[in-house]
């Protein structure tokens, strides 16, 4: 077993050298650096390829959000840190339920801040982490692999299908021969080939992911209505900062000034779409909310109504 694990590795592009990097040890530090982000620039034109399949998976999601589903990431290591931290982004920036879009890291939550080796090879684990979050067939689970053969990975995935969940698959090595087959609604191959560091998934990889992730994510609450114009309106003023950057942005989208900003903020009880419709439309809170939700959610709907 161990013998084709290993071969299996060895023919992964994030594991080979890199030709353009082989005398790194070698340069000056500024060097060295210039190297790391003349790769770096490859990463969004790899990205930019895959943009109809993410399109593809970004209707997958709206689709379930608006059936009352939830999004799943599932990953190990870098993969893992890396849908955690999306899926905690959203509740300030958007608004949202913070049980709508969830991060599961293989070995749980304290991997997050300390590194566990060995907890993403087992394969099981996955399916009983996602059934204790009672994962269903109105979910979309995101499986979130560099390598696209982490057993722990695979196994959600396998788990999601057997259930009737929608599936994404996100990697970034080419097909390799594997005992596991797993077929999935989107797949999402982000090849941007060897590390700067050999096997360091960290870096290339791990961009090109949080790149992917924020597109997801982003666009898909965009088609929900909690952006207007390009600024979020659907956050919750949970924190100090997030009480002025609402008052703010009603200022520039409406033009009142603070004292304004923050008498229709308090009146709309925190909920800048609403105030937004109040000042615009010319309507009390009662119309600004029942045209809002005749425009499910979306300002430049209400305002037209």
């Amino acid at each position: 077993m161990s013998k084709k694990i290993f071969d299996q590795i060895k023919s992964l592009i994030t594991e080979s050298r890199n030709p353009k990097t082989s005398r790194i040890d070698s340069l000056s530090t500024a060097d060295i650096l210039k190297l790391i982000n003349s790769e770096d620039k490859t990463v969004p034109q790899i990205v930019e390829k895959q943009i109809p399949r993410i399109a593809k998976a970004v209707e997958l999601l709206v689709k379930t959000f608006r059936a009352g589903g939830r999004l799943f990431y599932i990953g190990a290591g870098t993969s893992g840190r890396l849908g955690v931290l999306d899926a905690a982004e959203c509740p300030p920036t958007f608004g949202t339920d913070p049980k709508m879009i969830r991060g599961i890291i293989a070995g749980g939550y304290k991997t997050l801040i300390r590194s566990k080796e060995g907890v993403e090879d087992n394969f099981n684990a996955a399916g009983k982490d996602l059934a204790k979050v009672k994962l269903n067939k109105k979910d979309i689970l995101v499986g979130i692999a560099a390598s696209r053969r982490t057993p722990y990975v695979l196994g959600g995935l396998k788990h999601a299908k057997k259930i009737g969940c929608k599936t994404i698959f996100i990697y970034c090595n080419p097909h390799l021969t594997s005992p596991i087959k797993i077929k999935v609604d989107v797949e999402i191959p982000l090849i941007v080939g060897p590390e700067v560091i050999m096997g360091s998934t960290r870096m290339k990889a791990g961009t090109a992911q949080k790149l992917v992730l924020n597109m997801l994510s982003t666009t898909a609450m965009i088609k929900l209505g909690k952006v207007y114009q390009n600024m979020m309106v659907d956050l919750k003023a949970t924190s100090q900062k997030l009480v002025e950057r609402s008052k703010r942005t009603i200022m520039i989208v409406t033009g009142v000034d603070y004292r304004t900003a923050s008498e229709y903020l308090k009146k709309a009880d925190g909920s800048v779409k609403t105030a937004l419709v109040m000042i615009l439309a010319k309507a009390d809170k009662k119309e600004a909310q029942r045209r809002l939700a005749k425009s499910d959610g979306f300002v430049r709907r209400a305002l037209k109504k």
